[in-house]
């Protein structure tokens, strides 16, 4: 007979830890369900993937056991909606064990331990084939919110010893296994070894393992747990104590403790998503004057006065006249408004008035964001948030264009038909001034602003210039250290996708400095920074990558010392030096590389390593003075220690930028499986852009037509000339990871910025086994870039040149290319195709040597007369076709195309008509008349067809 209490009968009373066993028991099976019957029934097909089958994998991957095939899924899909009920009644038991008043932890877990659960759901019961975007959305999501669920659950946990060491272990090896899980794909998808999938997939199951493990713990926690049902309504709870209460004793006095006690106010979370989108709109718009800057050299072929823009920035110095720095700190709203005029551009369609109003709002925000810094140097809190919250917009700003290929959403060159939020983002920034400028502290803004300061203002301004000139030449685009690292194929470092680990070490560096200060010295920091200049600039690959990552962290941790102790000097000499000395770094860093345009360029002609030391060394001197200002490191502490830690809030905005970043990584992850147009007729159609660096003529961001046209005309290899980006000058863009991830199509970027040319690029639809990066000889002009790539062209391995020639007043650099050039040719016994810029007249002068005997190349049309810079030569192939495409307004330059058929001997010059030759070799009709917007086929006003 059950028993009896005085409030009612009791139905059925059972241990809480049955929940956590009827979890655990039905999820293994239904992982382990699939796996048996999949061995059992489809053993060879589900251990095949794109590229191997049995016998060089011979395991499943859990994406392949759990898949399309039945009755594998079925099985899967029966037991976790079996699960579900154990699953949903395991998170709100968690929930009741770990609530304590006024806390809002144990709400945030059970809320991500729902959403988990409501996404499993979604990528168990919506399959790749049914919907591949909703099954990605769903997975990533799942994944993502694994890592709040884990920490969360950590930070909460009952305080039984054995059930944490066990929870520890669990996550620990959960994250571990991410490691080497992704190392392994990698070789599988990048470098396509055989056997690596099979040793990730498992991996991909110790995951699933390690998953369900952690939560099966609770095992222990619900022991104490009586689950009763009674006759009558009824509430027991019983009094659990977590891990934190204890922890949060010992540790009340730290930021951490904190941040675990305090009540959720939605009035200072609003406030924090205002103050770090402000600092978004601030990096937004000062990265974008580079852009509209560079649009006027670029198109007058040299310096155009327009350059003068460039010290927009230096408005800081109004502030050393007190009159105007009182007028400025008691309307700082309607200054940090009038900064705004810097996201208007995309209103404006001269190209002029749009660089007035970008150089304007660059000049309002330096100088409204100075003076805010200095008018609140008396509240530390304050100060340390604002200071945090500008550092976090530079995380944003990298992360926005991280996700929308290294173009930032809201930039001047942006509108919406080539995928700009201009209006959301103007809009999002009106509001974010208006909250954020709510209360601006203004105690002492008119005196008080020299001789009671420690150190050197100079020093000072010296540390400041180094900090904004590194973190906007490396840190504004999470693929720009990326690119100075890269050397071709086969991949031998990180790729794209690869940023997001850019930003991880952003935020780890800029917590360090803000909420953890003590736990490692600024001069240590500072040598840390200096350490991954040198391996970024001496190394390439995975080391030079490290020297990056290692950059990037310590040296955001620098950024809140380096301007709380600027804030505490005289404004309008700090920051007016400050911007002043980055502005000449700025020039400096673009001398490297267009020395041959500029007056005294040939003093710094390829030295970015002498613009890296100096950098170092301004970092140094604000290190340097940095120490010798602010509040002791006690009173710091107790100061902050005093009430509530105001940036719990902008810590938490962090952990969710990192989120994003992490989910922007694994959508961009390439998949490799791209596909040619004609694979049928083994047709490959390759071409030549030389496009302006992805700027148009009407100082619009180009990629997006770009993209278009080259579908279109169905080319199957590009070769991208005037490409590198990667400064400050233009915006550190890709313009590649867009093309590439779009079309379809590996790519190489070419030479990196740190190589000092005007950048080639390279996008193919065949894989590309090797690549070797070339700077040819230029002993008087600018640094000839050239890209030898091997790739696998329906089983035949051909080779692609891609090369940009020196300028028409540098003969002697021509000449010594030509036979550089010829010699790498002649040397490949393959088949192979010069892609080229070759500034010569057809059959004169260094033509000469680029076709004929030297370099065993022929011209794909010899009888074209009117050629002087782009060219297309091959040897060793059938050349079906020849075509030349207008360029519309998105360059200077005609788009070249050839036609070409592997494993057909080579033809001669007999042209035949169109009506002549096979569907699948002929060359789109769409641009033929007036063609589409602007690109039709011209000077020949057709095609030409060879027999």
């Amino acid at each position: 007979m059950a028993p009896k209490y005085k409030d009612g009968e009791v139905v059925v009373a059972f241990s809480g830890k049955w929940i956590s066993w009827a979890h655990t028991v039905v999820a293994y099976s239904a992982f382990l369900g699939a796996l048996l019957t999949g061995l059992s029934l489809h053993y060879q097909k589900i251990v095949q993937n794109e590229y191997y089958g049995y016998p060089q994998e011979w395991f499943p991957s859990v994406s392949a056991t759990i898949g399309d095939r039945y009755p594998e899924r079925s099985v899967f899909q029966l037991f976790i909606a079996i699960t579900s009920g154990p699953r949903f009644a395991l998170v709100f038991l968690w929930y009741i064990l770990t609530a304590r008043p006024n806390s809002t932890l144990p709400k945030f877990v059970v809320g991500v331990g729902l959403f988990r659960t409501v996404t499993c759901g979604g990528w168990t019961y919506v399959t790749s084939t049914d919907d591949h975007a909703w099954h990605d959305i769903f997975m990533i999501s799942y994944l993502v919110a694994t890592v709040p669920w884990t920490l969360g659950c950590l930070a909460i946990a009952p305080n039984n010893a054995k059930s944490l060491q066990y929870r520890k272990f669990f996550a620990g090896c959960f994250f571990g296994t991410l490691v080497p899980l992704i190392y392994f794909f990698i070789q599988h998808k990048v470098h396509k070894v055989a056997g690596a999938y099979t040793i990730y997939a498992f991996f991909e199951w110790a995951l699933v393992l390690f998953d369900v493990s952690f939560d099966a713990v609770t095992v222990i926690d619900f022991e104490n747990f009586e689950i009763v049902v009674k006759d009558i309504r009824g509430l027991s709870r019983g009094d659990s104590s977590s891990i934190a209460d204890a922890t949060r004793e010992k540790e009340k006095n730290t930021v951490i403790g904190n941040v675990l006690d305090q009540k959720f106010r939605w009035s200072e979370a609003i406030d924090a998503v205002a103050d770090i989108y402000h600092g978004f709109v601030f990096w937004s718009t000062l990265t974008s004057l580079g852009l509209v800057v560079w649009y006027f050299p670029l198109w007058h072929m040299g310096l155009s006065g327009y350059e003068a823009f460039v010290m927009s920035s230096i408005s800081p110095f109004l502030l050393g006249v007190g009159p105007l720095r009182s007028i400025v700190i008691r309307n700082i709203r309607v200054v940090h408004l009038l900064s705004l005029t810097g996201l208007l551009g995309h209103l404006i369609t001269s190209p002029t008035l749009r660089l007035c109003a970008v150089g304007f709002g660059v000049s309002m925000s330096c100088l409204a964001w100075s003076a805010t810094w200095y008018a609140e140097r008396r509240d530390i809190r304050r100060l340390e948030n604002r200071i945090f919250a500008w550092s976090v917009g530079l995380i944003a700003s990298s992360i926005a264009k991280f996700a929308f290929f290294t173009n930032n959403p809201i930039w001047p060159i942006m509108h919406a038909p080539n995928g700009g939020w201009n209006n959301l983002g103007l809009v999002l920034a009106v509001l974010a001034v208006l909250r954020s400028t709510r209360v601006v502290t203004t105690t002492g803004s008119a005196s008080d602003v020299s001789g009671k300061s420690k150190g050197s203002s100079l020093l000072s301004s010296l540390g400041l210039a180094g900090l904004f000139f590194g973190m906007h030449t490396l840190l504004s685009d999470s693929s720009t250290m990326i690119s100075w690292v890269w050397e071709g194929y086969p991949v031998r470092g990180p790729i794209a996708a690869n940023g997001v680990l850019t930003i991880t070490a952003m935020c780890v560096g800029l917590c360090l400095g803000h909420v953890y200060p003590e736990v490692v010295t600024m001069r240590t920091r500072y040598l840390v920074t200096a350490v991954g200049a040198f391996l970024v600039t001496a190394f390439s690959n995975w080391l030079g990558y490290l020297g990056a990552l290692l950059l990037a962290c310590f040296m955001m941790s620098l950024a809140p010392p380096l301007l709380s102790s600027a804030a505490h000097r005289s404004p309008g000499t700090t920051f007016g030096l400050a911007f002043l000395f980055y502005n000449f770094m700025v020039l400096a860093h673009v001398w490297t590389v267009a020395y041959a345009f500029v007056p005294g360029g040939p003093l710094l002609r390829e030295h970015t390593d002498y613009v890296m030391t100096v950098t170092v060394l301004l970092l140094g001197a604000g290190v340097l003075t940095s120490s010798e200002i602010g509040l002791p490191s006690k009173t710091r502490g107790r100061t902050r220690r005093s009430g509530r830690f105001g940036g719990a809030y902008h810590v938490y905005i962090v952990g969710l930028l990192e989120l994003i970043a992490i989910s922007v990584a694994y959508l961009r992850f390439p998949t490799n499986d791209y596909v040619s147009y004609h694979k049928d007729d083994k047709i490959v159609t390759a071409g030549i852009w030389t496009v302006h660096f992805s700027l148009d003529n009407d100082m619009w961001s180009s990629e997006h037509r770009m993209r278009d046209v080259i579908r279109e005309l169905e080319v199957d290899v590009m070769g991208l000339l005037e490409t590198d980006t990667q400064r400050i000058i233009m915006g550190n863009r890709d313009m590649t990871q867009f093309l590439a991830e779009d079309l379809g199509m590996y790519a190489d970027f070419g030479p990196g910025p740190n190589k000092h040319t005007w950048g080639c690029a390279l996008l193919s639809k065949f894989p590309i086994l090797n690549s070797t990066h070339h700077l040819l000889p230029s002993p008087a002009g600018e640094l000839a870039p050239a890209i030898h790539a091997t790739i696998d062209a329906y089983g035949t391995l051909m080779d692609v040149f891609l090369f940009h020639s020196g300028q028409e007043e540098d003969p002697e650099d021509r000449r010594l290319q030509s036979e550089y050039l010829a010699k790498l040719m002649h040397a490949s016994p393959r088949p192979k195709i010069l892609l080229s810029y070759l500034v010569t007249k057809p059959l004169e002068g260094n033509y000469n040597t680029y076709v004929g005997e030297k370099s065993g190349m022929k011209d794909i049309d010899p009888s074209d007369w009117d050629r002087w810079c782009e060219y297309i030569l091959y040897k060793g192939l059938k050349r079906t076709g020849y075509a030349r495409v207008s360029r519309s307004t998105i360059t200077d330059t005609e788009i070249q195309l050839g036609k070409f058929q592997i494993g057909q001997p080579e033809n001669d010059y007999e042209r035949i008509n169109e009506d002549q030759v096979p569907e699948g070799l002929r060359f789109p009709s769409l641009f033929r008349g007036e063609g589409v917007r602007g690109h039709r086929y011209h000077v020949f006003d057709e095609p030409r067809y060879f027999k």
